[in-house]
């Protein structure tokens, strides 16, 4: 894959991935899965996220997520399967998913051939997405599509989101990084989630995340005030290349002119989201 295409790649992730993202800052979807009976917060995500799989341990949902504490999920990881189902929480997350871009997009939006085509661009490139040591995506993708195309784009957002995320969680274990380092080194970029989001969501201590810190630095990632070194800035950038070259496939069945297509689409509806307030500029930044 040439430089050109991994980066066309990720672009295109980009501007598909908040369409699926949205939804986890949004009242809309913990509403629908709380009425449920879960508890909002922590339960409410990791039962939303994990429902593809099935009525899963706390084990399996530790290690496809990666990043999270694993005594964290535990506390809410099988309980949940008690309060409710895994089919239950699919189908109230797909309504909370439905409200939550209904209010940010508008209706015009939703009704749009804009939407239809985007809609259309993004399954076609999951047709060529593979299962192989993709849990996380390969459980998703067994869910049927939704009929309405903005739902539908949503669908094949978190597809093409959960394809890349598993191949980025293989880069990371390449990179020789556990959960809560691959968080400290990101958080370090200043373009991600603050660490008391991190924290706070993924059930790390600030000892936990001091302790994380100082390994990094140990390694020389990362210097004595938390920024990036060369050698993270570097490790970074590898990781990266590595996790386009992983989720090459879909980007390739698209190919360059439909890339660009889908890159655009859903950018402009990414734009709209975030004009309308969906990413509260509080949850992210270093610190």
């Amino acid at each position: 894959m040439t430089n050109y295409e991994a980066s066309a790649s990720r672009h295109c992730h980009n501007a598909v991935s908040p369409l699926h993202a949205c939804t986890y800052f949004a009242p809309e979807p913990e509403d629908e899965l709380a009425a449920l009976g879960l508890e909002r917060g922590p339960m409410v995500y990791l039962a939303g996220r994990a429902a593809a799989l099935g009525a899963v341990d706390a084990g399996t949902v530790t290690a496809t997520f990666y990043n999270f504490n694993h005594q964290h999920v535990r506390r809410y990881i099988p309980a949940a399967w008690v309060v409710t189902t895994p089919e239950k929480v699919i189908a109230a997350r797909l309504r909370g998913a439905d409200r939550t871009l209904q209010r940010l997009l508008g209706k015009e939006a939703l009704v749009s051939t804009e939407m239809a085509e985007a809609a259309e661009l993004a399954l076609h490139a999951t047709e060529a997405c593979r299962r192989e040591a993709r849990p996380l995506y390969a459980a998703h993708a067994d869910l049927p599509v939704p009929e309405e195309p903005h739902l539908a784009l949503w669908h094949a957002a978190t597809l093409l989101r959960e394809h890349r995320g598993d191949g980025h969680l293989a880069a990371l274990a390449v990179a020789g990084l556990s959960g809560i380092e691959a968080l400290v080194l990101h958080n370090a970029t200043g373009k991600a989630p603050t660490s008391a989001l991190f924290m706070r969501t993924r059930g790390w201590s600030a000892e936990q995340w001091g302790t994380a810190r100082r390994q990094l630095c140990e390694r020389g990632l990362l210097d004595e005030t938390g920024d990036l070194t060369q050698a993270g800035t570097a490790l970074r950038g590898e990781t990266e290349v590595l996790t386009d070259r992983l989720d090459a496939a879909p980007y390739d069945h698209l190919g360059p002119a439909a890339t660009a297509r889908l890159t655009e689409l859903a950018g402009g509806f990414s734009g709209t989201l975030r004009a309308a307030g969906a990413f509260p500029a509080v949850h992210f930044g270093k610190g």
